[in-house]
């Protein structure tokens, strides 16, 4: 597996993996008319810009398995989805890592983000901490649960 940038010809699979991944990972915390909000709708534009300006992807044989982002000004971290065939092999925390070293390299010392409530589990064994149920405000005016985490660097 490699981690890249991700680029323009990458948003569909990335649009594509993503909603597989909500629609099957997060089925049981959040419902289904949740679920189905979450992921309708066509690609923005805004949605491209941002993947090609802030994505990264994870590759296995050439194929888009994961993504994720981070902001480097406020250390945010946003966007980590795995392909559901990928689940349990590591993707995650690969990019997750990588993440981690971009914020260390541009001198952050804390990251913070917005756990869904089926990956707290998974954020709090690579050293994040947080328990508090909060609302993510996503940009398409979606409201979720989610759990505000932070882990210092």
């Amino acid at each position: 597996m490699i981690i890249r940038k991700a680029l323009e010809s990458d948003v569909q699979s990335i649009y594509t993996m993503r909603n597989r991944a909500i629609i099957e990972k997060c089925i049981g915390f959040y419902s289904s008319s949740q679920l189905a909000l979450w992921t309708q709708g066509d690609i923005s534009e805004a949605l491209i810009n941002d993947i090609v300006a802030n994505f990264y992807v994870s590759l296995f044989k050439d194929r888009v398995i994961g993504c994720g982002k981070v902001n480097l000004e406020t250390g945010m971290i946003d966007a980590i989805f795995v392909d559901p065939d990928n689940f349990g092999q590591g993707a995650a925390k690969s990019m997750l890592v990588f993440l981690e070293c971009r914020a260390l390299e541009n001198g952050l010392e804390l990251l913070q983000l917005e756990s869904t409530l089926n990956a707290a589990s998974f954020y709090r064994a690579c050293g994040f901490v947080g328990d508090e149920v909060s609302t993510y405000h996503s940009p398409r005016g979606i409201h979720l649960d989610c759990i505000p985490m932070r882990k210092s660097l």
